[in-house]
């Protein structure tokens, strides 16, 4: 008995060490090929980002792009590897198949925020650093992910804003000109001098050192309304000082017109 086993033991042992022996360069070469793989691939990796960077493509573009390099390598080494091994890669790239149709299916609004995101990150319709109005919200894009923005709110909120329903909605884009225009509404009452009205709020425009020269600001009737005589006041500003702008050109205005004896009305804002 312990002869038949030791004579087994030893008809197992040899098989394992002439399949070991036949497959050991498959293996080799497999391994092999799977190190330098990696390594090359963190290679290309840090090439491409290098050549992007040097041609000034935006940092966001670029990592994304990097990134689906990567991941698009890694599993082309991948089947590479297992192919080299000598397992069979139709099978298995029928299932990595089907397996992307179900997690496409689940997830459709993330498919679509992805998409989002792509048309975003290339066609550009604002940038980091951009102050925008879109979906109700209006803040400045701290972030530009690929499923979701990143924003910060006047208030210092952080609000993450879906790329799908931003990339297919109106985007205001306050940042882009550089330069923005005030559109605020001054009325006085009928008993007022026009001429004087009007002179005092260009007056007014012309001595604030923040409102810009060229384009230059305008002062004009808009409108007769039933009780009043509407003046448009438009000063120009960039848009750092935007918010003093406004501000001031309410105050001043006001205040000017009161010293001058001219009734103002309520009035209406325009941001």
């Amino acid at each position: 008995m312990d002869k038949i086993n030791s004579d087994q033991f030893s008809s197992y042992a040899s098989r394992y060490i002439e399949v070991l022996l036949d497959y050991s360069p498959k293996l080799i070469s497999a391994f092999l090929i799977l190190f330098v793989g990696l390594y090359a691939i963190r290679l290309i990796n840090r090439i491409i980002r290098k050549i992007m960077v040097k041609r000034n493509l935006d940092p966001t573009l670029t990592k994304f792009l990097a990134d689906i390099l990567l991941w698009a390598l890694r599993i082309l080494l991948f089947v590479t590897f297992i192919s080299k091994l000598g397992i069979e890669t139709s099978s298995f790239v029928a299932i990595l198949g089907a397996m992307g149709l179900a997690v496409g299916l689940s997830l459709q609004g993330s498919l679509s925020n992805f998409a989002g995101g792509m048309l975003i990150i290339v066609f550009k319709p604002f940038k980091v650093g951009d102050t925008i109005e879109a979906q109700g919200v209006i803040a400045t894009v701290l972030e530009i992910q690929i499923f979701v923005t990143k924003m910060l709110t006047g208030n210092n909120q952080t609000v993450f804003v879906p790329n799908g329903a931003l990339s297919n909605g109106t985007i205001i884009n306050y940042s882009m000109q550089g330069e923005r225009r005030a559109d605020l509404t001054f009325s006085v009452s009928y008993d007022s001098d026009i001429k004087k009205a009007k002179d005092i709020l260009l007056d007014v425009l012309n001595k604030n050192p923040k409102v810009l020269k060229t384009p230059a600001p305008e002062v004009f009737v808009k409108n007769l309304s039933a009780s009043s005589v509407d003046f448009a006041v438009r000063p120009w500003a960039k848009n750092a000082n935007y918010g003093a702008v406004f501000s001031e050109t309410l105050e001043n205005c006001k205040t000017a017109l009161d010293e001058a004896g001219i009734s103002v009305q309520p009035f209406t804002l325009q941001k």
